[in-house]
């Protein structure tokens, strides 16, 4: 076993450090970091209200530059490739704080741009800001009128029919598409240099997003729709105004903001400012708070996070604990529990209700409010963490609170089950692909379907919960992640980078809903993991294998994805196998200041080749929770894992 002594330094002095930084109520929270677009939309929301900010601003700018890559443009993940939307948003914001066009980092960023064939080729999303501003013409946009909120559930679209995320922030989106306002921009400032042909001689902004025969019968439906949306009757046009703000103001969540994400909050914002709302208004004061609590300050640097991640990052810090050897009873493992059950969501009933009316509400969300949209994966998280501090309680200790918390989520969770036999993370059966040909869908994220690692985890709570082989739930959900095996023997991850993160939750819930572990399934799965290896003994997986032609690239070895591999491979029963020692050594010799080992690369995902994530806290916990497994594996502490995760 390599360095009995050093493991348990490393471990103890990781266990002191993530202590330290629990929350004075119980909980943590890690920073949660995106690409470009979040900061320089942050600026834009400021300058299209006409709400300059210097001070805030000149620390965003800060950040954009320090992120800018060696390409001269901005990636979607860290050390990527320049991707068109984020460049032209960075640069636009940069030059809206003040930076003059021809500094040498503006030179770059516009030449990275014009290589990318121009701000025109920009997503549907960017081209809506650009429009707002006045730097394209409206016919660039995709026709996406506010009425499209009247139509029944039977119409082509509804907005029961798109994920979550789309649904808040189309809402609000729909009222200013529809009304067309014009940015405030004080300053006047524009970006015709960005364009390879002038904006309004560009005749191809709309592209088909799939290439299909579908997607062409939709560009002339959009064209259509065009000529006839100015004849809309007045009074329709006010009538889906109203419901948006109804749908907007019953879900604006506080300073938690509408959704609890960015996009959306910004959104809510800009459609209160249109429609007339004065600043003194509660409504504006609340959605624009929720919106500035997402900014993180460093120095002279500052950064816009999408979104924050409490029950999430509460959830997996308690497991990690947990395995490193702080008891169910700890005080710091208690207060952790006592937060997240006052975070349960029992009273609202969420929009996932038009799939499943008859389940009682019983989840939690990923932050630190989101009634209407709770998620099956952080529920499972959560439960399974619960669950394992319960049962190593205070001997004759009944805690009956913490048991109906379990007993809710457990009646919610397999309700949300898809007909496939998959979960998907915020609603059941969300798979309308043919949205997926529209024209304003070019991100390709316009849905919410089953995915494997999310399904693993509900797996892995129930069956961490003794709920039967047999039952119905359970055997659907491992037949469904059976089937979804890649041809060399990985699973891919929706969630986080990639194939790696996969095929770690898949093996964690095979494992743990008894499946036999020498199947030729599973020895594929660890065949793969193994080859996988890198020659340091980490493993790393890029953001860009998410292309398919792309699924093998690498860049580095990282401290979270080695853990998920190690995860897997004692999940497994490799506990004694090379492959584990040698991961085990890389993380042992890697770099790290307490808790906290040295990772920069992106592991996670909010949209595959779209919208990539870092979560600050990855590289702390399961570097940590791999140690304590695999000491805990190695000593005979346990014999086998009992937990789902």
């Amino acid at each position: 076993m390599p360095g009995e002594d050093s493991i348990d330094r490393i471990v103890d002095d990781a266990v002191q450090a993530l202590l330290r930084r629990q929350a004075a109520d119980g909980h943590w929270v890690f920073e949660l970091e995106a690409d470009a677009t979040i900061p320089a939309e942050y600026i834009l929301l400021n300058h299209f209200l006409g709400t300059i900010d210097d001070g805030v601003e000149r620390k965003l700018a800060n950040y954009l530059r320090s992120i800018q890559g060696d390409d001269g443009g901005w990636p979607l993940y860290h050390a990527g490739e320049a991707n068109i939307s984020a460049s032209v948003k960075a640069y636009y914001a940069l030059k809206l704080v003040g930076d003059d066009i021809d500094a040498p980092h503006m030179r770059k960023a516009r030449e990275a741009v014009h290589k990318l064939g121009g701000a025109s080729r920009a997503n549907v999303f960017t081209r809506i800001s650009l429009a707002l501003f006045g730097q394209i013409p409206w016919r660039a946009v995709p026709v996406t009128p506010v009425e499209v909120l009247l139509m029944p559930r039977w119409f082509f679209f509804h907005m029961e029919k798109v994920a979550y995320w789309s649904r808040t922030v189309m809402v609000p989106l729909l009222v200013l598409v529809s009304l067309k306002p014009k940015a405030a921009n004080p300053r006047g400032v524009g970006i015709n240099e960005l364009f390879l042909v002038p904006p309004d001689q560009v005749r191809d902004y709309h592209v088909n997003p799939t290439g299909s025969w579908l997607g062409e019968v939709l560009l002339v439906a959009d064209r259509v729709l065009r000529l006839v949306e100015p004849i809309f009757p007045q009074r329709l046009r006010q009538k889906a105004i109203d419901k948006a703000v109804a749908f907007v103001t019953k879900r604006l969540n506080g300073e938690d903001g509408l959704g609890a994400i960015f996009p959306a909050m910004a959104n809510s914002v800009m459609m209160f400012h249109v429609l007339g709302y004065a600043k003194e208004n509660p409504l504006f004061q609340t959605a624009r708070a929720s919106v500035d609590k997402l900014l993180v300050f460093d120095g002279d640097s500052a950064y816009c996070q999408p979104c924050v991640s409490p029950v999430w990052d509460t959830g997996l810090v308690m497991h990690c604990l947990m395995e490193a050897g702080v008891a169910g009873d700890h005080p710091a493992i208690n207060k952790a529990a006592t937060w997240l059950e006052e975070k349960q969501v029992l009273d609202v009933v969420g929009d996932w209700s038009s799939r499943r009316p008859h389940v009682r509400p019983g989840g939690w969300a990923f932050q630190y409010a989101n009634a209407y949209y709770p998620d099956v994966d952080d529920t499972a998280v959560v439960v399974m963490a619960l669950d394992r501090a319960w049962r190593s309680r205070v001997a004759g200790c009944t805690d009956f609170r913490r048991r109906g918390s379990i007993d809710r989520a457990v009646e919610w969770t397999p309700g949300m089950q898809s007909g496939n036999g998959g979960w998907a993370a915020f609603d059941a059966d969300n798979e309308h692909y043919f949205l997926n040909h529209i024209p304003f869908a070019d991100h390709g994220a316009l849905l919410d379907p089953p995915t494997l690692d999310v399904s693993a985890r509900c797996i892995s709570m129930l069956a961490q919960l003794g709920i039967a082989r047999e039952d119905y739930n359970l055997e659907r959900g491992l037949d469904y992640m059976r089937k979804t095996q890649e041809p060399d023997g990985s699973w891919f991850g929706r969630w986080g980078t990639n194939y790696i993160y996969g095929t770690w939750s898949a093996l964690c819930a095979f494992a743990r809903a008894g499946e036999d572990m020498s199947a030729p399934h599973i020895r594929r799965a660890v065949d793969w993991l193994i080859a996988r290896q890198r020659p340091d003994g980490g493993w790393g997986e890029d953001g860009a294998s998410y292309w398919e032609h792309r699924k093998n690239e690498v860049k580095d070895s990282t401290p979270s994805q080695t853990a998920w591999a190690l995860l897997a491979l004692m999940a497994a029963g490799r506990v004694d196998s090379e492959a584990v020692a040698r991961g085990v050594k890389y993380l042992m010799n890697l770099p790290r200041t307490g808790v906290q080992w040295r990772e920069e690369l992106f592991t996670a995902v909010g949209f595959p080749r779209v919208f990539y994530l870092r979560y600050h806290g990855y590289r702390s916990i399961f570097p940590l929770w791999a140690l304590a497994r695999y000491r805990n594996l190695r000593r005979g502490i346990s014999s086998t894992i009992p937990w789902g995760m």
